[in-house]
């Protein structure tokens, strides 16, 4: 299971390599945000360049929104390319016809989609985005969404948008990503938001320096206690060979052994 992902700037090359031999699970070249529009055309010439040449199988790339003026040429770019991708992340998605035309548009080598959902209308649609079969990755934007709707970065005013995204991703086993923490200097802080979005059931995270990366994976870590628990459960749930399962007088119904097996694929 992926618990990570780096974002790094698609106009910094001397930063792939760098970002690429990082802990991350998962590095994400990008086109959007770190791009500014002067350096957009050399940015998707440089990068594409490097992924065709990289070894690296876990990076990949954020193209330019779908309201963009740079989207058509980024998609026309990849779809020439030749290339062949873990995953494109798909900016700003607000409805499924967005994913319904990039899917039309690349060849399936071009991997999976990872749908971006930072806006309202993005958060309105998201079960029918995510139910797409071409999305099996999802990520929250907390900021842009912030920025949409006029809200505060408050941990509880984004309760309700990090649980719809969580029941739509569960649904249709997605993979949710939450959003990246801004504070690069306060690891602390980084490592306890996370453990309260793992405890939500958000299992993966973006980062946007690769210090993040180790408190990432640390507050992802099941604990030793969690790891013992889940495997007595596996070990009492197989010998019951599809009978009733009992552990220490307890009956082990069908979510309790879910979310050992869901441990033991975290560990």
């Amino acid at each position: 299971m992926y618990r990570s992902l780096l974002f790094v700037p698609g106009n910094r090359p001397d930063r792939f390599e760098k970002a690429c031999e990082s802990d991350a699970d998962l590095v994400c070249i990008d086109l959007e945000d770190a791009v500014g529009p002067n350096d957009k055309d050399t940015a998707r010439e440089t990068v594409l360049d490097y992924l065709s040449g990289t070894d690296h199988k876990h990076v990949s790339l954020r193209i330019n929104s779908a309201d963009s003026p740079y989207y058509k040429d980024d998609v026309k770019a990849l779809a020439k390319s030749g290339l062949e991708l873990p995953y494109i992340l798909v900016p700003k998605v607000d409805s499924v016809a967005v994913i319904k035309d990039l899917d039309k548009a690349l060849p399936d080598k071009l991997g999976p989609f990872f749908a971006l959902i930072e806006s309202a209308k993005g958060l309105v649609n998201c079960e029918e985005i995510i139910a797409h079969k071409k999305v099996i990755y999802a990520f929250y934007g907390a900021i842009d969404y912030a920025g949409d709707v006029g809200c505060n970065p408050d941990w509880e005013t984004h309760l309700y948008a990090r649980s719809r995204l969580v029941a739509a991703c569960a649904a249709n086993d997605v993979l949710l990503f939450d959003t990246p923490y801004i504070d690069v200097r306060n690891l602390e802080g980084l490592e306890a938001d996370t453990s309260r979005a793992l405890g939500l059931g958000i299992f993966a995270r973006g980062a946007i320096h690769p210090a993040q990366i180790g408190p990432i994976h640390k507050a992802l870590a099941p604990t030793l206690e969690e790891i013992d628990h889940a495997k007595r459960v596996m070990q009492a749930f197989e010998a019951a060979d599809g009978n009733v399962a009992l552990l220490d007088g307890k009956l082990l119904e069908a979510p309790i052994v879910k979310a050992a097996q869901r441990v033991l694929s975290r560990a």
